[in-house]
């Protein structure tokens, strides 16, 4: 299946690499698998016990403070008979219990307690942790996990990403306000094509093409991440405020290697998120995420929400429509439109990954 797709200026990724299960399966091994991948802010995880779990390439991780201070990755599986061991999406404990059989791990990872087993709990274990460990780092008050144990660090991977998204002083004091999933009936790549081309935009989302200088819509390429960045219209509004008395003037929007989207929009400090995780090669969980200053929205911030809002419903009809299309055989690929670099961009990089 994975034949060598030859990339031109002309021809986008075949279809096929959007609704075969062995795409997924090379994809998850070779791709998300060996990449750093969100996991959340700093602020959720300040005291001893906070704990965030995530899914990436199909391991279920979860992120927790230790009683010492340090941040730590664990796959989230009981080393005893492989249960998941924490089912919520984050929370607090002293304690982590598996619920099968009651074996407890201590915030660092070691074992507390076997029930019904004679031996010490430091017999069961190698090392100093019982649970299995994965790498975690923060950059930006974010934080990212990573199988590879091989991988560059995360500010080696993504240094450019970080530099640019440093002019924003906020990033420290960004509380969540929410966070939701919801199915999308897509190959993931078919929603990153679409985040990263605006060709569509006029068409597709009026209100956007309405407050935006689309003339003067920017793609620029970095490591391992793309920016898209837009003035807004003079004669849009932003709220009540001003827009040169909010925090951020200019929306800037990023998207990283290989599933996550990072939107900085204008007004007071804010970020959104958006982590694509496949469910299957036509299903996708799309995990949003709302970091506000302060944590609560202002209205001008709500509306903002609504905006975006907006923008996911119409994309994620298009998406859907696609994948419709990819299923179908009367067609084989694509076509870039001369404008749509970014997008050749990811693909090179998707058949690079799959090809190393």
């Amino acid at each position: 299946m994975l034949q060598t797709f030859k990339e031109s200026d002309q021809f986008t990724l075949p279809y096929a690499f959007y609704r075969n299960a062995d795409v997924l399966v090379e994809e998850n091994r070779k791709v998300f698998a060996r990449a750093w991948q969100f996991v959340g802010h700093v602020s959720q995880l300040q005291q001893a016990g906070q704990f965030i779990t995530c899914e990436v390439a199909g391991e279920p991780i979860i992120v927790v403070r230790g009683d010492d201070g340090e941040l730590r990755a664990f796959y989230n599986v009981c080393p005893h008979r492989a249960t998941q061991l924490e089912s919520q999406e984050d929370g607090k404990k002293k304690i982590l219990q598996c619920t099968y059989h009651g074996w407890t791990f201590k915030l660092n990872g070691q074992l507390h307690q076997a029930p019904n087993f004679k031996q010490s709990p430091e017999s069961f274990c190698e090392g100093d942790t019982c649970l299995r460990g994965i790498r975690v780092e923060t950059e930006a008050s974010l934080v990212f996990v990573n199988l590879d144990e091989n991988a560059q660090s995360l500010k080696e991977a993504n240094g450019e990403f970080f530099d640019d998204l440093s002019q924003f002083a906020f990033l420290s004091r960004l509380q969540k306000y929410s966070s939701e999933k919801r199915t999308i009936k897509a190959n993931w790549k078919a929603y990153i094509d679409n985040y990263l081309e605006c060709d569509h935009c006029a068409i597709a989302h009026p209100v956007f093409a309405s407050t935006f200088d689309l003339k003067n819509y920017l793609f620029i390429d970095k490591q391992n991440c793309i920016i898209q960045t837009a003035s807004v219209k003079p004669s849009a509004k932003l709220g009540d405020v001003p827009l040169d008395e909010v925090e951020v003037q200019k929306g800037r929007y990023y998207w990283l290697w290989p599933n996550m989207i990072f939107s900085v929009s204008p007004g007071p400090g804010n970020i959104a998120l958006t982590v694509l995780t496949p469910l299957d090669e036509n299903t996708t969980i799309a995990n949003y995420f709302y970091y506000f200053v302060n944590q609560e929205p202002t209205p001008e911030q709500q509306e903002n929400i609504n905006f975006v809002e907006q923008l996911r419903r119409e994309d994620i009809k298009l998406v859907e429509k696609a994948q419709i299309g990819f299923r179908s055989q009367a067609f084989e690929r694509g076509r870039y439109s001369p404008t749509e670099h970014a997008l050749r961009r990811f693909h090179r990089m998707i058949q690079g990954a799959l090809e190393a």
